[in-house]
């Protein structure tokens, strides 16, 4: 797999792309502020599918709570593979990148985050923003998130999400939340899609030469391999994406379609 700090990067970079484009009445952002926090999610979002594997970064984020969650996950995604599998699908001991790494994992979980907050309103928008922007502080910040115990990512991210209901209303809005799930999600199987293993997307629903779980990667010489040179070398060109929108976000949003003010205006 690509990296917990490379996935994160990556939705954040993602995020900011889009953020200019998601219309205000679906929940877009309308200030730099609400761009960086659609961001923040977005980067959060990018590390959920790995919640199928207790060893994954996404898994020590809360400490047990989310260790016993990956572990049901992975059993969960195992089942979903075993029934819906082919004779010509190889055997599988664990469920890790299996039905959380398809597109239709991606789809189902925005649409049920959105449902969520449209029907029990700000106790599920705070909950998703919790789980989120503790996500995003664990793959944003590897070194002081590795060198914390999980207590303290958990009450960084309960400010967070607090912060956020009180002064960005706008940003935990049922859609806002869904779209952000659902671009991080799509971020980590990119991602994924790039490594030797590859990952099966359309897994589970569509069959090619009577596989039902065929992975989708780049030819041989174009995988990279996880903690490697090319991870690396993703990683600083999503880092260095995401610092440059970051800055078209804040400072010139107008070269991104953005009809928010830049924070030099504000004020």
């Amino acid at each position: 797999m690509v990296m917990g700090p490379t996935h994160a990067m990556s939705g954040a970079a993602l995020g900011l792309g889009v953020a200019a484009v998601v219309p205000s009445w679906l929940g877009g952002p309308t200030t730099a502020a609400g761009a960086l926090t659609f961001a923040a999610i977005t980067a959060g979002a990018a590390l959920l599918p790995d919640i199928d594997s207790p060893q994954a970064t996404v898994s020590r984020t809360f400490g047990f709570l989310s260790m016993g969650a990956a572990h049901v996950c992975e059993n969960t995604a195992l089942s979903v593979y075993d029934v819906t599998k082919t004779r010509r699908d190889d055997p599988r001991e664990n469920g890790h990148r299996t039905a959380t790494h398809t597109i239709w994992f991606a789809i189902a979980v925005g649409l049920l985050v959105a449902l969520a907050v449209s029907v029990f309103g700000k106790p599920a928008s705070v909950i998703v923003l919790f789980l989120m922007l503790g996500l995003a502080v664990r793959g944003l910040f590897p070194e002081w998130s590795s060198k914390s115990d999980w207590l303290a990512i958990t009450v960084v991210a309960a400010v967070a999400s607090a912060a956020v209901w009180a002064w960005l209303p706008q940003m935990a809005g049922a859609a806002a939340l869904g779209i952000t799930i659902t671009l991080g999600i799509v971020a980590h199987l990119c991602g994924d899609a790039l490594t030797k293993s590859g990952v099966p997307m359309l897994g589970g629903l569509v069959t090619i030469n009577g596989k039902r779980w065929w992975d989708i990667c780049p030819p041989g010489f174009m995988r990279i391999k996880a903690n490697g040179v090319a991870d690396k070398v993703l990683l600083g060109v999503f880092s260095v994406a995401a610092l440059y929108l970051a800055y078209l976000v804040t400072l010139q949003p107008a070269a991104l379609g953005a009809n928010w003010a830049p924070i030099t205006a504000v004020g």
